[in-house]
Order: C-alpha cells, then sequence, then structure tokens
C-alpha cells in the first residue's frame, strides 16, 4: 500500500489508502468470519469461530483463512526491502495469510511493476547510476509537487538494471543489510511465484495488490485497471474464488476493476476529512467521512466486498497520539455485508499509538503486542501489517485468551 495524494501514507515516516458483486461479497465476508459466523459478533467470538475450525478450507475460497487475518503489508516489510521478492517470501515464513504483493505502477512500455510509488529514488539505487540521471524530474503526482525518478520514464529493461533499497533506514537500519539484493519484481512475475510458492508450501499463497494513482495513470495513457485484469485473466485469477484481492484508494478505480474481473475488491480509506484523488479530478465533493456513513459504506457494498481503513478510522488519537474511543465503522461496515482490513501496523515506537511506545528510539520496538490485541479486540476483520510474525503471534494470544 501507499500514499493516496494528499490523502494519508500507509507505511511512511509521515503520520499517516457488476457482474457477481454479491456473489463475491457473501464469499468474502464468510470467509473473514469464518464461514459460519454471523456478522456482528465481537472480535473474540469471530476469532474463536474460525480457530475451531468454522474456516471452510477447501481449493478455492477465503473461508480457510483464519481471523482476524495477517496481511504481510509488502511482504514482511518490516524485516526486509519492501515489494521485493525476498520479502514477499519472509512474509510466508513467517506465517502471513495473505501477503500485500504489490502497489503496482506501470513502465513506460506498460508492464505493471511492484513499487511502493511510481517515484523510485527513495526504494532503489537509480541515484546511484550515472547513466539515469538526466531522468530525475518534477511532477504534479495527486497534486503534490514531487521530484524524483518515475517508473513510467523507464522501459522495464532499464528497472531491470535497478536493486531495491530500505525505504526508512532511519527506523530500519538493520533492513539496509539487503539493500542491492534484490530487483524490481513485474506483477507477471509475482503470479508466477505465487503459483511456486503454492506448490512448494503444499497450500494456497494469497496476494493483495493495489492499484496506485490510477486516475493519474490513465491521464498518461498508462491505464492499470485494464492491464492488470489482462495479467489475471491470462494466469486464469480473474474469478471470485480466485487467490487475488483487489484494492485502491480510488473507488472508481474499483469499480472500474468491478466491471472487468470477479475477484474480491476493497476500497482503502484514508484520514476522514481527505478526499480520493478520482473524487478530486471529477468534482465530487464527498470525503472519506461520507464514506464510512452508513449510506456511503452500503454504496461501496454494491460494488466492493471488503474496505482497508486506517486504523484511525477504527479508534481515532488525541492530540497526545493516545488511542481515544473506537467508531462505529466495524459494527456499520459489517451490517452492510463488508469486511474490514485496516492499516497499518508496526513494531517500531514511531508508528504506534503513543499508549504502546516504549523509550525514544526510534528503531527500537513498543508494545506492539498490546496495540494489536486493542485492535483486534474492535472485530476487525484482518489487519495489515509490516511484522507478520508479531502479528500471527498476537492473533494466538487473542484467540486464546
Amino acid at each position: 500500500m501507499g500514499t493516496q495524494g494528499t490523502q494519508g501514507t500507509r507505511g511512511t515516516q509521515e503520520p499517516d489508502e457488476r457482474t457477481g458483486g454479491t456473489g463475491r461479497r457473501a464469499l468474502l465476508g464468510a470467509a473473514v468470519l469464518g464461514g459460519g459466523a454471523v456478522l456482528g459478533l465481537s472480535g473474540t467470538a469471530r476469532a474463536a469461530d474460525t480457530r475451531h475450525g468454522g474456516g471452510r478450507g477447501g481449493h478455492g475460497g477465503l473461508e480457510g483463512l483464519p481471523v482476524p487475518t495477517v496481511i504481510g503489508h509488502r511482504g514482511a516489510s518490516g524485516y526486509r526491502p519492501e515489494h521485493t521478492l525476498g520479502s514477499y517470501e519472509l512474509a510466508l515464513d513467517m506465517g502471513a495469510d495473505i501477503v500485500e504483493a504489490g502497489d503496482l505502477v506501470p513502465t513506460r512500455d506498460g508492464h505493471l511493476v511492484c513499487r511502493h510509488e511510481p517515484e523510485i529514488g527513495g526504494t532503489t539505487d537509480v541515484a546511484d547510476h550515472p547513466e539515469f540521471a538526466d531522468r530525475r524530474r518534477t511532477k504534479l503526482l495527486d497534486g503534490v509537487s514531487t521530484t524524483g525518478w518515475f517508473t513510467e520514464d523507464f522501459t522495464l529493461a532499464e528497472l531491470k538494471t535497478l536493486r531495491a533499497t530500505e525505504r526508512i533506514p532511519a527506523n530500519r537500519p538493520h533492513n539496509t543489510l539487503y539493500d542491492g539484493r534484490w530487483e524490481i519484481p513485474t506483477f507477471e512475475e509475482v503470479l508466477r511465484w505465487q503459483d511456486e510458492q503454492t506448490r512448494r508450501r503444499g497450500k494456497q499463497v494469497w496476494i493483495y495488490p493495489e492499484l496506485k494513482h490510477p486516475t493519474y495513470f490513465r491521464k498518461l495513457g498508462l491505464g492499470t485497471e485494464e492491464r492488470l485484469a489482462r495479467l489475471l485473466r491470462k494466469h486464469g485469477k480473474d474469478r471470485k474464488n480466485s487467490p487475488v484481492i483487489v484494492q485502491s484508494f480510488e473507488p472508481t478505480s474499483i469499480q472500474r476493476m468491478n466491471r472487468l474481473v470477479g475477484n474480491p475488491l476493497a476500497v482503502l480509506l484514508s484520514g476522514a476529512k481527505s478526499r480520493p484523488w478520482d473524487f478530486v479530478e471529477t468534482g465530487d465533493p464527498r470525503t472519506v467521512a461520507d464514506l464510512i456513513t452508513p449510506a456511503g459504506l452500503k454504496e461501496i457494498a454494491s460494488y466492493a466486498q471488503g474496505i482497508g481503513p486506517t486504523l484511525d478510522l477504527i479508534i481515532p488519537k488525541d492530540a497526545a497520539g493516545r488511542l481515544t474511543e473506537p467508531t462505529t465503522l466495524v459494527r456499520d461496515a459489517h451490517r452492510a455485508g463488508l469486511i474490514l482490513h485496516p492499516y497499518t501496523m508496526r513494531n517500531e515506537n514511531p508508528f504506534l499509538p503513543a499508549d504502546f511506545r516504549r523509550g525514544s528510539d526510534p528503531d527500537a520496538y513498543g508494545d506492539a503486542f498490546g496495540a494489536f490485541r486493542t485492535y483486534f479486540a474492535t472485530g476487525i476483520d484482518g489487519v495489515f501489517t509490516d511484522n507478520p510474525d508479531t502479528g500471527v503471534l498476537a492473533r494466538e494470544d487473542f484467540v486464546n485468551r
């Protein structure tokens, strides 16, 4: 996941992303609720139901996933440079139920690759390549002036000469050990990797790609929804029970995907006062606050099966960064038939609510288990986390408490 224009940031150092619709919504809802569970039960009841065999397993559907579902955010990005095959594979090794592979952006020649943002100066060694010095640009990306190197200015062959680096070395200096080890994967390579990992592990591997800045790219003549749909169809992964959930911060992008494929779909939601960039471009005055009303959620449920809200929409923070009282979003979304996979849980102090920080070292871990427990108790259906191993242990604690 990543930045949705000026609407919030998923994973940076800044504060904090028609046919078959009903059937897909029912499938995904039953999945994360553990098969026979009922919408509106407490988080404990739903989690326990899955743990005791409520999930229906099988060859296709999400029904076999545990609740709360642990989603590896850009892989295991707490331990490896994000959106690399090394990060994705480590997430599986750590027990992630789904891997967010990846944030999808296009190359100049139309290939979809996995990067946090189209600007790659912060996630690759492109600045060390003198042959690309003249590619540095300043562009308006979803209304924000952004300077750097952009995937749409490179061919795939050129991007393959680069190597991935740690995006937030101030918080994760240990990850810099792996700088330069992995190249930028294409999404087609990820689809093949998914099949290989499924065979190796003897169980279905699930992925959760995100369409990044689709309006921006469509205006450049690089529409990403159609490219993604073609790849999913090519690999036979475009159906309601396919092991690929598609997400975007732009509701109209998810509506477009709803017309193109049968996959489960999720709308990402940033801060309550923000506006999705496609709304800005089309003059739609609604904010995220409008989308999370019962009426807004009902509309989302007409074309998507889930939402990915920022954790602050689940439990707001006060001016000191401490958690306050939970909102009604979990209840309201469940009543609309939607599941909730909020973002993003991280172990390091700067990313935790103030209640759970321990000391002031930005690289030190706080009480991540306490934070996981607090969010799980709201009844969320899963969570994106940079630390899948912590999430798996926290879930075990939660369902056994």
